[in-house]
């Protein structure tokens, strides 16, 4: 039976003149912060301090043992990062140049010391950029000339720290007679038979050896020989559980198990989970343009999903349970579906695996993201290894739904200057249109294919048209107020967003000792995106009179800002279903503390975009909308059942006044939006005027474990809170806020074990507890909420060991009248 043998101990690293204790897993910039030789690059700006670690040659060093009797030993590294040379008591095995492959030496018969020497991938980029040419990128780091982690090099949102290491695990395989090369399975589902075909590849020691695999799922059994080094296994499971996105139904796993055997011996074995579904991905034409719609087992889905860029600048020290938490935070915000984006990784299998029990669907992009890469040598056959092996190894997954060519580089070819530059010169879409696409029909025809994010489908359309096929949504942000988002339907919207900074406790402890403001030195070194704090504030002057030197209040309006930005995006595209069937935010995550799109901070807490999105990504959403006849209550039902009710609209006064109100029943069938026209009487008017839309179960009570309550969104005010058990509420001020004459905001604060009470006496808008204020391990269950007078929430607080009411005040924050 095949034997695997971790290679974990006995590492070092050289460094200068003598040797560091290094960690396999690994990489060099986490080994020298545990010996005290540099400083933590997320603390300050020492990233700048470090930046000569990815400029240097490293060393890893250990001993390997004899060998034990079997016919073959491999050394296998399941990931190396990323130009190295590999050395086996001074003879010479191999060379590397691809962080996003595994890589196999034949051992046998050897010991004695093992050396792994990494280049600088500054100098192997650089190298390739000597042969190949200069080629246009968003950024001046040349990622695209080596097979890495693109956003080691830096992007708008992380910090330019280049890694080199073993950073997946290596270990030994001795085996005899033959082993298990490959297994790619395909999974299909046929009037209710779940179906599992299993295409197997041997490498084989002994030629003539007869051979065969046995195969088990869900109670199923069957055989087949090896012919020569190949062979293929087919299992039929009657009456397959099908498994579904989280929302949608239960996500059942079948063990697979596969055994290779020589005269009923077993050599080596295989395990895996599978789940039994069906994906379509209709792009087809209709009225409206070409469509971008997820099926699943036959449903249409519209997709609520977040973008996902690697969790820690240094993926090596990324854990099963950290993956296991962040997507569980993704889970419980309603998303189901996740991007990996282009300039991260592929994933490890923990990270698939969380998604396959949480019911998210996955969309991988290949790793490819804002610039042209050259197609020549060495570059294009390290492109297909890599696919080919991850496409292969990642298609047990049911929660992989897509696969995706690049982020972006079609639209930057046809849009940022890059076809006259290139003149001719490769630039990656031989890759996109040719290469990637083969390998998916080849080795995985049950997925879809697109060629990228954003893409029209083809070149008769520009790429990023919202008309057909994906879009991403930079005008707004970059040049444009939230408001642009209500411009247009796009069929897909696959990238959008808005900036506000970290959780306070994140970014105390990231600029120890600094007195924080919104232009202090530290805040600004963790703020990369070009101008972002320009953006932030002109953002800001749309809505709200700037707080001049009042951090505070610069970051609370910020953060209240990107969540408005964010549900105006949402609440109008989803109101547009079916002909808009996805959004997918800009971005879930962050790899540092650092001013970022993200909804879930780099030090693990939720910023009150978060809190919002279980708002917008919930099964139902009550939605204000401007339509071509006038204002309507958009009843946006995901559900698998009919909604119906009676809307109670209220028209008030920013004194809390009723002016008018009014009864009014609709109905929503399952998976539809029904549109409510609000009466004309009940249509706000002017500044001092907004409506409210109560259904369900609305009470003037609410706790923070019953529903969520988020901001107003847009320039004019649109949006809304749900509130009460059952119940949901949709708000809409007609005004800008800096327009609005709100009240001075008056309430009472009590504490409780666990929780934080507040009862309003006046309308009190937008009100966030910032529970990391208060200790920097409190969470709070909830973010933004808006009250009307004699209203009260009660806040769920964990984390928090001495509560006290003046202190809860001091973390409480709400809007002011304009100053």
């Amino acid at each position: 039976m095949l034997q695997a043998t971790p290679l974990t101990d006995g590492w070092i690293l050289r460094h200068e003149e003598g040797t560091l204790p290094a960690v396999v897993p690994g990489c060099v910039h986490t080994d020298l912060l545990a010996a005290g030789v540099i400083p933590d690059p997320f603390l300050g700006r020492n990233e700048t301090e470090v930046a000569w670690v990815g400029r240097r040659e490293w060393t890893y060093e250990s001993d390997l043992a004899p060998p034990n009797g079997h016919e073959q030993t491999d050394l296998v590294f399941d990931g190396l990062d990323t130009a190295a040379e590999i050395r086996l008591d001074g003879q010479l095995l191999g060379r590397t140049r691809n962080m996003h492959r595994s890589y196999r030496f034949d051992v046998t018969g050897m010991s004695g010391r093992l050396v792994v020497r990494f280049v600088s991938a500054y100098a192997e980029a650089e190298a390739v950029r000597g042969k190949l040419g200069e080629r246009p990128a968003a950024y001046a780091e040349p990622y695209q000339y080596i097979r890495k982690m693109a956003c080691s090099f830096g992007w708008d949102w992380g910090p330019t720290l280049v890694t080199a290491g073993i950073w997946r695990p290596v270990r030994l395989e001795r085996w005899s007679t033959a082993r298990i090369a490959r297994v790619r399975p395909l999974v299909t589902v046929e009037q209710g038979v779940g179906i599992v075909e299993l295409a197997v590849d041997v490498e084989r020691s002994r030629v003539e050896a007869p051979l065969t695999v046995e195969a088990s799922v869900g109670g199923v059994r069957a055989r087949a020989a090896i012919d020569g080094t190949s062979g293929t296994v087919r299992l039929e499971v009657p009456d397959a559980r099908l498994w579904w996105p989280r929302g949608y139904g239960e996500q059942p796993l079948y063990d697979v198990e596969l055994t290779l055997l020589h005269e009923g011996r077993p050599l080596d074995v295989w395990r895996r989970r599978v789940g039994f579904r069906t994906v379509e991905l209709d792009r087809s034409a209709d009225e409206h343009g070409t469509g971008f719609t997820f099926v699943l087992n036959g449903e249409r889905l519209f997709a609520r999903g977040v973008n996902w860029i690697p969790d820690d600048v240094f993926p090596s020290r990324m854990t099963r349970e950290r993956y296991r938490e962040r997507l569980g935070q993704a889970a419980d915000a309603g998303v189901d579906l996740v991007r990996i984006w282009g300039g991260g990784i592929y994933e490890s299998e923990d990270f698939y695996d969380a998604c396959d029990e949480l019911g998210l669907l996955v969309w991988q992009d290949f790793p490819f993201a804002c610039a042209a890469y050259p197609e020549e040598q060495p570059l294009r056959g390290e492109v297909e290894a890599e696919a080919r092996e991850n496409v292969v190894r990642l298609m047990p997954h049911p929660s992989l739904v897509l696969w995706n060519g690049n982020n972006e580089n079609l639209w930057g070819f046809r849009d940022w200057g890059w076809e006259a530059r290139l003149a001719g010169d490769s630039w990656g879409e031989g890759y996109y249109l040719g290469v990637l696409p083969g390998v998916v029909a080849e080795l995985d025809p049950t997925r879809p294919y697109t060629a990228g994010s954003p893409w029209s489908g083809s070149w008769e359309h520009h790429p990023n048209d919202p008309a057909h096929g994906t879009h991403h949504s930079w005008e707004v942000w970059n040049r444009l107020d939230y408001a642009g988002y209500r411009d247009d339907v796009p069929r897909f919207v696959a990238e959008f967003g808005w900036q506000a900074p970290p959780s306070y406790a994140t970014l105390a402890r990231a600029l120890p000792g600094e007195e924080l403001a919104a232009d202090s030195p530290g805040v600004l070194h963790h703020q990369k995106a070009d101008d972002g704090n320009g953006k932030l504030r002109r953002g800001l002057e749309r809505h709200f009179a700037f707080p001049e030197g009042d951090f505070d209040r610069w970051h609370y309006l910020t953060q209240v800002n990107q969540a408005r930005a964010v549900a105006a995006g949402i609440e109008h595209w989803r109101s547009h279903w079916p002909v808009c069937a996805g959004t997918v935010v800009w971005q879930l995550n962050d790899c540092w503390p650092v001013t970022s799109w993200a909804a879930v901070d780099g030090g693990g807490r939720e910023k009150p975009l978060y809190h919002e999105l279980r708002r917008l990504y919930a099964d139902r959403l009550l939605t204000v909308q401007e339509r071509e006849w006038g204002l309507v209550l958009a009843v946006v039902n995901q559900a698998g059942e009919p909604w119906a009710g009676v809307l109670r609209l209220r028209r008030m006064s920013v004194d809390g006044d009723v002016i008018d109100e009014s009864e009014v029943g609709f109905r929503a069938d399952r998976r539809t939006v029904a549109d409510v026209t609000v009466p004309p009487e009940l249509v706000p008017a002017g500044p001092k005027e907004f409506l409210v839309a109560d259904v369900g179960g609305f009470g003037g009570t609410t706790r923070g474990d019953e529903a969520d309550a988020g901001p107003e969104t847009g320039a004019g005010g649109l949006g809304g809170a749900g509130l009460g058990a059952g119940g949901l509420r949709a708000l809409h001020f007609p005004s800008p806020d800096r327009e609005i004459p709100y009240p001075r905001p008056e309430f009472d604060v009590s504490v409780g074990p666990g929780a934080v009470t507040v009862t309003a006496h006046t309308l009190v808008r937008d009100l966030l507890l910032q529970a990391d204020r208060l200790d920097p391990a409190a969470r709070a269950d909830r973010g933004l909420v808006t009250l009307l007078p004699g209203e009260r929430v009660t806040i769920g607080v964990r984390g928090w060991e001495t509560p006290d009411a003046d202190a809860a005040r001091s973390a409480l924050y709400c809007l002011e009248p304009s100053r």
